[in-house]
């Protein structure tokens, strides 16, 4: 027996609203953290120290702009020196490696690195946002990652 027309209108609406209901749980971004992991260290040839980032964003943003200062402190516990490093782009729900050297002072030689400051953090297509609370930090290196 076919259905009425106006049978199949109210099953169109039924469905379209259905699809409108679940569209948003299928769609929504998970949001978490901004995971930065100093994975290792290794010597450069002629001195310094090449260091391995991981970047996690879980955050559900895609990031076009993500800047660090960074304190070197050395074996002693002493700042060494501050780096300004570049992460950008850091993209939504992926990880990033990122390489960064540091000149001059051997990798047994730097104890500690210190999240100084987040210079940059600038989602694509939004404004620019204070990005310490969604961080955090960790290290498989010799070196700490702190904040």
């Amino acid at each position: 027996m076919p259905l009425s027309s106006s049978a199949l209108s109210l099953i169109s609406r039924c469905l379209v609203v259905a699809l409108m209901v679940g569209l948003p749980q299928n769609t929504r971004a998970e949001t978490g953290p901004l995971q930065v992991e100093l994975n290792k260290m290794e010597e450069i040839d002629g001195g310094g120290c090449r260091a391995f980032f991981l970047f996690r964003n879980q955050t559900g943003k895609s990031f076009a702009g993500f800047e660090m200062s960074l304190a070197i402190l050395d074996g002693d516990g002493v700042i060494d020196r501050l780096l300004s490093v570049d992460a950008a782009p850091l993209p939504v729900q992926r990880t990033t490696l990122k390489l960064f050297e540091v000149p001059q002072i051997a990798c047994s030689n730097i104890s500690e690195i210190l999240l100084h400051d987040v210079t940059a953090c600038q989602p694509q297509n939004e404004a620019e946002m204070d990005c310490f609370p969604i961080l955090t930090l960790g290290s498989r290196a010799t070196a700490k990652l702190v904040k």
